[in-house]
């Protein structure tokens, strides 16, 4: 009989969080550390809303599904939208029924973006599928990596590396601060990413407290397999670029990637990881994370992908199903695909996922319509 206990991740119990554990880790599409009970509690001890359906059957455990919960029965990932990958980690024989574990949990729809379902419990949708970057060095040297990267943009590598020695001449000597424990440098990233995000007219997720508390909470970790880790990119004593996430043991999935407006013409990004790889075995990581999105520059780096989907599994009642249409019919307007519904809908849940409160979301709608006219404004300027 399936029996699904939902509660706050600080209730957990021992013996369950040793368990997500070992199916997290018994699994490779689990490992990243964004699918763990840490990454839950993690949020947990900012978000009040944050849940976890522990799934049973006569009395064992299944497996466990992280999630957020909104009002009318909506579920998000939990960590939303800093939860690239998310999913439920099961046994691999569970043979769940999903509509029934969400039934269970109370739970009309449960929507995703980066789902990670190697035991094949979701609905598919093929034409949702988004592709996530991953440097794995698989048992490999660092210098075999790089180099593999060279062989397939030599002229681009090539240019990197002068603008590497351009800039230990014209700034300072060029050196990576792998573990960087200064305050300063972490809130400069912080500063330099929302400059980014509101130049881009992206959402700003760092202005909501829980994210900035999360990432503040994460930075003074200095102990465990789970904890934050910066690396960042000095030239002399000037930062000039960086990343900021988290670590699972071998595993680091960066939020922050930020660099210095100043130093543009240095390309400090692309220097930035070259010397990042390179310092991986130092480290101690074997698989550097790049998640979805910005295909143009993660790809070069990302010589290994997964696969992730994005849509939406409802529950087997009728709110299920009354959601299930609404689905649908974003769907068949093209929320899915790459084009304005797509990035409207987009824009729209990490809103909602990041903004707790209704005076907030209708900040950032607001914004972010004004910032589509604004930039829409501009094109027709420029042609």
């Amino acid at each position: 009989m399936l029996d699904v206990e939902t509660l706050h991740p600080s209730l957990l119990s021992a013996e369950d969080v040793a368990l997500w554990r070992s199916l997290a880790a018994a699994q490779p599409g689990f490992g990243n550390p964004l699918l763990g009970p840490d990454f839950a509690q993690a949020i947990g001890s900012v978000r009040e809303d944050a849940r976890v359906a522990v799934v049973r059957r006569d009395g064992l455990t299944q497996g466990f599904l992280a999630y957020h919960r909104r009002p009318g029965g909506l579920a998000r990932p939990i960590g939303s939208p800093l939860s690239d990958y998310h999913g439920l980690v099961s046994r691999p024989d569970a043979g769940l029924d999903l509509g029934q574990v969400l039934r269970a949990a109370d739970v009309s729809v449960f929507r995703y973006t980066g789902l990670i379902d190697p035991n094949g419990l979701f609905p598919a949708s093929r034409e949702s599928d988004r592709t996530a970057y991953m440097i794995d060095l698989g048992g490999a040297t660092a210098e075999a990596y790089l180099e593999a990267i060279r062989a397939a943009s030599p002229k681009k590598i090539k240019n990197y590396r002068r603008l590497d020695n351009k800039l230990d001449r014209e700034v300072g000597p060029v050196r990576l601060v792998a573990g960087d424990v200064s305050r300063d440098a972490f809130n400069q990233l912080i500063d330099w990413k929302r400059e980014q995000l509101e130049r881009t007219g992206a959402h700003d997720f760092l202005r909501a407290d829980w994210t900035r508390e999360l990432m503040a909470d994460l930075f003074a970790r200095r102990s465990g397999d789970f904890r934050g880790l910066m690396i960042n990119l000095y030239a002399g004593d000037t930062l000039v670029g960086g990343h900021f996430g988290v670590r699972l043991g071998e595993v680091y999935h960066p939020w922050i990637a930020s660099t210095s407006p100043e130093h543009a013409a240095w390309s400090p990004g692309q220097i930035f990881f070259l010397r990042a790889i390179a310092a991986m075995p130092e480290l101690g990581l074997s698989r550097y994370d790049l998640g979805p999105g910005h295909d143009h520059y993660k790809r070069s780096y990302g010589l290994n992908t997964v696969t992730i989907g994005e849509g939406a599994a409802t529950a087997a009642t009728i709110g299920g199903r009354m959601a299930l249409s609404i689905e649908n019919a974003w769907s068949m307007a093209g929320a899915h695909g790459a084009g304005p519904v797509g990035r409207l809908r987009r824009r729209m849940d990490a809103i909602a996922s990041t903004e707790l409160t209704m005076s907030g979301r209708v900040r950032d709608f607001v914004g972010a319509v004004a910032s589509r006219a604004h930039r829409r404004q501009g094109d027709n300027l420029e042609a």
